[in-house]
Order: structure tokens, then C-alpha cells, then sequence
């Protein structure tokens, strides 16, 4: 183990989980110098309980696993950030994240909510709603989402020649959603376009 990690007076570093789609922030928790060997050897997120005195992988018993893409300290060397790829819900109360409970400000929506979307789509392809129009758009099949795409790509075009920025950010939402379908329906992910266009961005510099 690294010497210069810098265990608590408890040998104790916090860890904190956030997923590597969406960057959102989903746990956090303590590592022992153990809980920290236990999860850089297998890749699956391994913490130390300080209420039990003892270590626990995550997802032990839930199943609810978090299996670590990557990892690095903070420039004191006393916290790591996990990138991970989560299972389930991270939080035992069975949201998502732990941090679900806003006490100042409003979310601000971003780049991160494709993720969301993205997770939101897949949950109601396979696990359909009635009512929902994904769930309809999956039952009709690839023709019919294939359709309602093009036809959004051409909306948004025209919308782009006119004046209107409200009308224009509604039909480039529409374009987006209705190709996040598209993606889930071909099994194509969000982070396979976005490795692309990076794979492409170092073959130009």
C-alpha cells in the first residue's frame, strides 16, 4: 500500500462513488487501508463500516454492486473519487443516490440528465408502462422510431431557420429524446457515441 495515503487517526479515507455516465455523485463512505486493497484487487467498490467495525463490499446483500471503472486521490491523498458503473440504487433507501434530499437551491439541468434519460428509457423498454409513450414507441418497433426521428431532425432543421429560441430548444429536446430511444433500440449507448467522438477528437490533435 501507498505510504503517503493518508489514513484518519481511525485508518480511515473517505470514498465517494459517482457514475461515470451521468457524473452524479452517488455515495459516500469510509475505506480502511483493507477495504481500499479489497477494491482496487477485485474493481468492485469494498467499504469499511464504522457503525459495525467491519469491511462490506457494496451490493453484498442488495446486489445493488459497483464496479469501479476508475479511481484517483484528491491532491492531499486522504479522499478518493470512484468512476463507477452502478447496479441498482446506491443509496439502501432505494433512490439512486444518497444525496436525494435538496436543502438549497433548484437542480439545475445538464449534460448529466442525458444519462438520466438514457436509464429512464431503458427501464420502460424493459419494463413497459402502459400509457407511456416510450413503452408505445418500443411495442411499434425500430420502422416507427426510426421515423419519429428523421421527422424531429427535419422539425429542428426548420426550426433552426426561424426566429424563435423557444420553439427551436423544444425541437432539439424532442430530437434528443426521441434518438436516446433510437440508441436503446439498436443497443447503442450514450458513453459508445461519446467514445467515438473522443476516439475521433485524438486522431485529429
Amino acid at each position: 500500500m501507498d505510504e503517503q495515503i493518508k489514513f484518519d487517526e481511525r485508518g480511515l479515507i473517505c470514498a465517494i462513488a459517482q457514475d461515470h455516465k451521468s457524473g452524479r455523485v452517488l455515495m459516500q463512505a469510509y475505506m480502511n487501508a483493507e477495504a481500499l486493497e479489497k477494491t482496487l484487487e477485485t474493481g468492485f467498490a469494498h467499504y469499511y463500516s464504522r457503525s459495525r467495525q467491519r469491511l462490506w463490499k457494496k451490493g453484498e446483500t442488495s446486489g445493488h454492486v459497483q464496479k469501479v471503472l476508475s479511481a484517483a486521490f484528491d491532491c492531499d491523498r486522504d479522499c478518493l473519487l470512484m468512476q463507477v458503473e452502478q447496479t441498482g440504487a446506491a443509496c439502501h433507501t432505494g433512490n439512486r443516490s444518497c444525496f436525494f434530499r435538496r436543502e438549497y437551491g433548484e437542480e439545475r439541468a445538464g449534460v448529466g440528465f442525458l444519462a438520466q434519460l438514457e436509464e429512464i428509457v431503458r427501464d420502460r423498454k424493459e419494463h413497459p408502462v402502459e400509457g407511456s409513450y416510450t413503452s408505445y414507441l418500443f411495442e411499434r418497433g425500430i420502422d416507427k422510431i426510426a421515423k419519429k426521428t428523421g421527422e424531429e431532425a427535419v422539425e429542428t432543421v426548420l426550426a433552426a431557420k426561424n426566429e424563435n429560441r423557444e420553439e427551436f430548444v423544444g425541437e432539439c429536446a424532442d430530437l434528443l429524446y426521441h434518438f436516446t430511444v433510437l440508441l436503446e433500440a439498436k443497443g447503442v449507448t450514450l458513453q459508445d457515441v461519446c467514445s467515438e467522438l473522443k476516439n475521433r477528437h485524438a486522431k485529429e490533435t
